[in-house]
């Protein structure tokens, strides 16, 4: 057992690692997204082959591409690291790797901002306590622009050549997988990396960085559509609406909307972690939709984020509707009838999503001090481990619950729409806290209650490791919310 214990830890160990890692790159672009989608909006209406083409305008979209947007990254990057010194430095390295090199140096950024923040993080760290009183102004502005300047010049002679290098591999590496028609084959990772809670790592970590570069010599990528198909996740949810059984089956259709239109693809993650090999029906739908993008020559001009249908059809450039709206619904009839073969033929629990359900009486009676599951048996092994769980999570008082927070990866998909469901259940029931959502890595620490979809739980724990933390399945419908509004109308 112990084997096992420690094996579980490591597995957990290293995604909470993985899941950490993709954050940080992803932080770096998602608070940006809304200049990205103004450069795509721009570069859609008004260069030769846009909407409404008109040589003025167009002159907006190299330097936004060249300077605005690598700029935004590296000081978002800075500051993750060293607050808003770390910006402006992670923002002067920057500055050096884009005139040291002649592509959008996006990936580049991602590189600068964090090290010249980390390298001036470590210099405060070790002048901290032996600067004389009243230098300390001085201190700190020209120890930024020297050690500023140093880095400028190093990432120009050095940084922006090598990223550049690097960034000419990888799209080689991409038009390779395109022209041997390989490229649907990326699915196989990208689609249990988003159920790993990966999504936002891959996207706009990864292929985003590439896909901006390709869409600034031609004008759009299709890379930008490899994770924010939303057609994988509606055929699995839709095949839940006629095959499913239980709650899953009536929360369904709202998921539908929330995924397709709201364009917050984790709302379907808990659907395939309910049934895992729901797996096969998402990599099949992302693969065949992929293949169609191809033949179809389908492309986006920027990042649709969130990935909505609407966010596609903003980001389509002219004529490319077609091709846009093929892959879509192909991924999305596919993974649909593979889906509905195995919620048909498997086995499938009732009531997956409420499986929490009989945690959660053990949970409040241990919270109430009942001691109901101590005479549980060794041999059953649900039993034991709902005792376990509830023996683990720390239960505050009521009077001590004043902050509920909802975080996920980035803060602004499920999470908001977890924290809009708690709010209106505690309003209705007359209960006075206050519900709100942040990404994980900024829970502030005033927060009572942390609540968090079940694999994203460990890296909550790390950030707010005094605050009670509650896990869930389904951001849009669990039993966990009932309970917990309950439990702070109760008297007890």
């Amino acid at each position: 057992m112990s084997t096992m214990d420690a094996k579980s830890n490591s597995n957990g160990g290293a995604r909470v690692a993985v899941q950490r890692f993709g954050r940080f790159l992803s932080g770096m672009v998602m608070p940006n997204m809304g200049a990205f989608i103004a450069w795509g909006l721009i570069t859609a209406l008004f260069i030769p082959t846009g909407w409404f083409p008109n040589e003025g305008f167009a002159q907006l979209v190299d330097p936004m591409k060249n300077y605005l947007l690598p700029l935004l990254i590296g000081y978002t990057g800075g500051t993750m690291i060293h607050g808003q010194r770390g910006g402006v430095i992670g923002a002067i390295m920057t500055m050096g790797v884009i005139v040291g090199a002649d592509i959008p140096m996006f990936l580049g950024a991602m590189v600068a901002g964090p090290l010249a923040a980390w390298i001036l993080k470590k210099f405060d760290q070790a002048i901290e306590g032996k600067v004389r009183s009243g230098f300390e102004m001085l201190v700190n502005n020209f120890s930024a622009g020297i050690i500023g300047a140093i880095l400028g010049l190093l990432a120009h002679v050095a940084i922006g050549p090598f990223v550049q290098i690097i960034s000419q591999v990888l799209s080689a590496g991409v038009q390779f997988l395109v022209n041997a028609g390989l490229l649907p084959l990326v699915n196989l990772i990208i689609e249990p990396g988003k159920v790993l809670f990966l999504n936002n790592a891959l996207n706009h970590g990864v292929l985003s960085p590439i896909a901006l570069e390709e869409a600034s010599r031609s004008g759009k990528s299709v890379l930008f559509m490899l994770e924010s198909n939303p057609g994988p996740g509606l055929g699995i949810l839709l095949a839940y609406c006629l095959f499913g059984k239980g709650s899953a089956k009536s929360s369904a259709p709202g998921a539908v909307i929330i995924h397709f239109f709201g364009g917050i693809h984790e709302i379907y993650f808990p659907y395939i972690l309910m049934k895992p090999i729901l797996i096969l029906a998402a990599i099949a739908g992302g693969v065949v939709g992929t293949f169609c993008f191809m033949l179809t020559g389908a492309g986006l001009v920027a990042a649709p984020s969130p990935g909505s249908i609407i966010a596609y059809f903003l980001m389509t450039p002219k004529g490319g509707y077609l091709p846009m709206l093929s892959g879509v619904i192909a991924a999305a009839v596919v993974s649909f009838a593979v889906a509905a073969v195995l919620l048909k033929t498997g086995k499938q629990k009732e009531e997956g999503l409420e499986e929490a359900a009989s945690r959660l009486k053990d949970m409040k009676n241990q919270s109430k001090g009942a001691s109901a599951n101590a005479t549980v048996t060794e041999g059953n092994s649900e039993s034991d481990r709902a005792a376990e769980i509830a023996a683990e999570r720390t239960f505050k008082d009521k009077g001590e619950i004043n902050k509920i927070v909802f975080s996920c990866d980035a803060g602004m998909g499920s999470s908001a729409m977890g924290a809009s469901i708690l709010r209106k259940k505690m309003k209705q029931a007359g209960v006075g806290v206050t519900v709100t959502n942040t990404a994980i890595s900024e829970i502030p620490q005033d927060a009572d209650i942390v609540i968090t979809q079940k694999t994203l739980t460990d890296r909550a724990k790390t950030v707010a490791p005094n605050a009670e933390h509650i896990s869930i399945d389904n951001f849009l419908k669990s039993p966990e919310y009932e309970a917990l509004v309950e439990r702070l109308k109760s008297d007890s």
